[in-house]
């Protein structure tokens, strides 16, 4: 690991892909079929969540994978929205 590198981006780096996939995928789909704002408030942690993950690996990131990352947040996010409203 390089001095400049965080313990953080290091432990990220050992999580296993699938596992997040489907933790994210179960998440998703358990706010979809909850009901108003129940359902919008999963969907507001998650993206909250990727928030968190998207401002710790900003700096790493291709400016293409940036601006996919930012479009995919803000889908999630109108989808909250929507759901809760």
């Amino acid at each position: 690991m390089q001095p400049t590198q965080s313990s953080l981006l290091a432990r990220l780096a050992r999580v296993n892909p699938t596992a997040v996939f489907l933790t994210a995928l179960v998440v998703v789909l358990a706010a979809l079929f909850a009901p108003g704002i129940i359902g919008g408030a999963l969907l507001l942690a998650l993206a909250a969540a990727l928030v968190a993950l998207l401002v710790t690996t900003w700096p790493v990131q291709a400016p293409q994978t940036r601006v996919m990352r930012l479009l995919m947040l803000t889908l999630l996010v109108t989808a909250a929205l929507v759901k809760i409203l």
